[in-house]
């Protein structure tokens, strides 16, 4: 098992491009003025911190003996970002999920890990489970009841209650918390040249619908004098639909709304935030788009290859490798199906999925913009044989999360 060390004389755990799941733990963080010279690591996490009944997450978080739980807080732990997006954490109000997370998972090292810190967090309302009000899918009218697949259909976002499969940010860093943009209530008719499928939606549906599944920030993170703009969100998966494709569809231009944004002008004026702010980023402003985009480039069911809209965008600086594991890759040779034959590279992997269909797929980035260096980065996807293992399994029991943390260094060019 490698070690490597990083500045300031911090061991830290990392998944190599060959994929190891590295040992080592976290320790505090120097001021964020003293760090901007060496890279800052930025993740991206679907944790599964998300509950099928509203409460359950913070009743689980309440103690430290939740074993799921502390399976992601030892992956971050090992992994120890610098700035994390968590897909699938179900949101509440007050903020009780993340600060019990941070006090009783977090702080807390777990298997050997160092406690990990992030001063900074930010979270806020998604639209998943929210009740539209509208029959959205045409089945069983308008369902205002939660917990039900019918009123999940016919939410703003498919969920069983409102925050269900939230965000939250977590940051070493400082946060510009004020200066946050948020685009839960974009409608998706107003992006023009949109994908709706044509003739399904009702003109009732159209006229509320939001684009957003769950929703879309700009996060201003700090580093030393410079501000990285952390974009972020969760796309809905491109499945669970019919012919119409309603979902790889959405998909696709919730995924378009991030690459409209750092686009310029003439690609971004049409976009609104949720207090009315026209516009997206300015030109030579820097950022990481980051999230569980569901997409892949080569598989699975995307809409019209919908995350090559950002792989390749003028504004977006690739590393020479995209993050990889070797963990992802014998997943895929023990696993077999749906993995066989596939185009993409199984080092690549981010999501373990059924091997009946779709397979194991990319489907978490985080993607640096021109102005930015990308350095190291990799999945953590540990193989059989390190101990880590046990914080991934082998595809059929989930012990932490069917996805893995992708991570991706960067320094301010």
């Amino acid at each position: 098992m490698n070690h490597h060390t990083r500045s300031l004389s911090r061991r830290t755990a990392l998944a190599s491009l060959a994929g190891a799941a590295l040992a080592g733990t976290a320790a505090l963080p120097a001021a964020a003025t003293e760090r901007h010279s060496r890279p800052v690591r930025f993740a991206t996490f679907n944790a599964s911190l998300n509950r099928s009944t509203q409460g359950a997450l913070i009743t689980d978080l309440s103690t430290p003996d939740n074993q799921q739980a502390k399976n992601v807080a030892e992956t971050i732990q090992r992994v120890d970002p610098d700035v994390l997006l968590i897909n699938e954490f179900d949101y509440d109000d007050q903020g009780a999920a993340v600060r019990l997370f941070l006090k009783n998972y977090l702080a807390v090292g777990q298997s050997g890990a160092r406690p990990i810190h992030f001063p900074h967090h930010f979270t806020a309302p998604v639209n998943t489970g929210v009740p539209s009000g509208v029959d959205f899918d045409g089945k069983n009218g308008v369902v205002t009841t939660p917990g039900s697949d019918a009123y999940a259909q016919d939410c703003f976002g498919y969920g069983f209650f409102p925050g269900q499969y939230g965000l939250v940010v977590l940051s070493k860093f400082p946060l510009a918390a004020r200066a946050v943009r948020t685009f839960q209530n974009f409608l998706w008719k107003d992006m023009p040249g949109n994908v709706i499928p044509p003739g399904y939606y009702s003109d009732a549906a159209l006229a509320v619908f939001r684009l957003s599944s769950k929703s879309h920030w700009d996060v201003p993170v700090h580093i030393g004098r410079e501000t990285v703009h952390f974009l972020v969100s969760h796309p809905t998966p491109p499945t669970f639909d019919g012919t119409e494709d309603r979902n790889g569809r959405r998909n696709h231009d919730e995924i378009r709304l991030w690459a409209d944004y750092i686009g310029g002008r003439q690609h971004s004026a049409y976009l609104y935030d949720d207090k009315g702010v026209r516009g997206g980023l300015r030109p030579g402003e820097r950022f990481v788009i980051a999230g569980d985009q569901n997409a892949d480039p080569l598989d699975g069911d995307s809409y019209d290859n919908a995350i090559r809209q950002l792989l390749e965008h003028p504004a977006v600086r690739l590393p020479a490798t995209p993050p990889a594991s070797a963990g992802g890759v014998e997943a895929a040779r023990l696993q077999g199906g749906a993995n066989i034959g596939q185009k993409g590279n199984p080092a690549y992997d981010t999501g373990d999925f059924s091997d009946t269909a779709p397979g194991n797929l990319r489907v978490d980035h985080v993607l640096p913009s021109k102005g930015l260096v990308p350095g190291r980065n990799g999945v953590f996807w540990p193989t059989s044989d390190d101990p880590l293992y046990r914080l991934v399994g082998d595809g059929r029991t989930v012990v932490t999360s069917d996805h893995r943390m992708v991570w991706q260094e960067i320094r301010l060019g």
